[in-house]
């Protein structure tokens, strides 16, 4: 039993490698693809519409009622204290440096890096990406690179517009639900969100942006088995992005505070 049990962890952690050196691979040969020409500006503008403007309904929605509910939550907790003030820089430090980047790139991991996945998976079972090949046509170059283009650019902007719309809603009902003074509210907001909170939540975006884009691309080409490889493709996709997501954010916020 014990011989078993080591055996299967071995064989997850052997996995877990792979899967990890497999990442890097294809993402360091995306990467180089991105600089080198021929450089694919129609497959690069279809994917950018595709990930940013068609998840940006999604994105307002969500972001609303984020900010909505972290400004009820946040109220709660500093009426305690009678610092009902603090509201709103509260709810403006986390939109900007933690839940506007994660909560956005998990939102487009579940809606574009699935379909990445599916897309790309289902050219590989129906033999497309070897007639590219054949055609001497790189997957990696047509496929993969512009869709890390698309979600290393898109994701930020779309998080821009999270923590835009999220600080709206935290504003809405900060000030006609909660009834705390306009003026404090906007005060303490200038006072403790600098611009260097902006530029890490950015930053952080664009690196998730990329990896969920890079996780839907590897587990497309890695497509075996059919119909229901390309089904379970599409679910690893979307969970292995989102742990990505999460675990990339702590050691980038680790980082940022050392």
């Amino acid at each position: 039993m014990i011989v078993g049990l080591v055996s299967q962890l071995g064989a997850r952690l052997l996995a877990s490698v792979e899967t990890l050196g497999s990442a890097l691979r294809l993402g360091v040969a995306g990467s180089l693809e991105i600089v080198r020409p021929p450089w694919r500006w129609a497959e690069t503008m279809k994917q950018l519409e595709f990930v940013g403007v068609q998840s940006l309904s999604i994105v307002l929605i969500t972001g609303a009622f984020t900010g909505g509910v972290f400004a009820l939550q946040g109220y709660e907790g500093f009426s305690i204290f009678g610092a009902e003030v603090l509201t709103g820089s509260t709810v403006t430090l986390a939109l900007t440096r933690e839940l506007g980047p994660a909560l956005t790139a998990v939102l487009v991991a579940g809606r574009a890096g699935s379909a990445m996945a599916a897309e790309i998976g289902t050219m590989k079972v129906t033999e497309q990406v070897d007639a590219l090949e054949s055609m001497a046509v790189d997957p990696v170059d047509y496929l993969v690179a512009p869709r890390l283009v698309a979600g290393t650019v898109m994701v930020p902007a779309l998080a821009m517009i999270f923590t835009a719309i999220g600080i709206v809603g935290a504003y809405l009902v900060g000030i006609y639900v909660l009834h705390i003074p306009k003026g404090a509210f906007i005060y303490r907001i200038e006072w403790y969100v600098d611009p260097d909170d902006c530029l890490l939540g950015l930053a952080k975006a664009a690196v998730f942006g990329f990896t969920l884009a890079l996780v839907g691309c590897m587990k497309g080409l890695g497509v075996a088995g059919g119909a229901e490889g390309v089904g379970r493709a599409t679910t690893e996709a979307v969970v292995l992005s989102s742990v990505s997501i999460l675990v990339i954010d702590y050691f980038l916020t680790w980082w940022w505070m050392t």
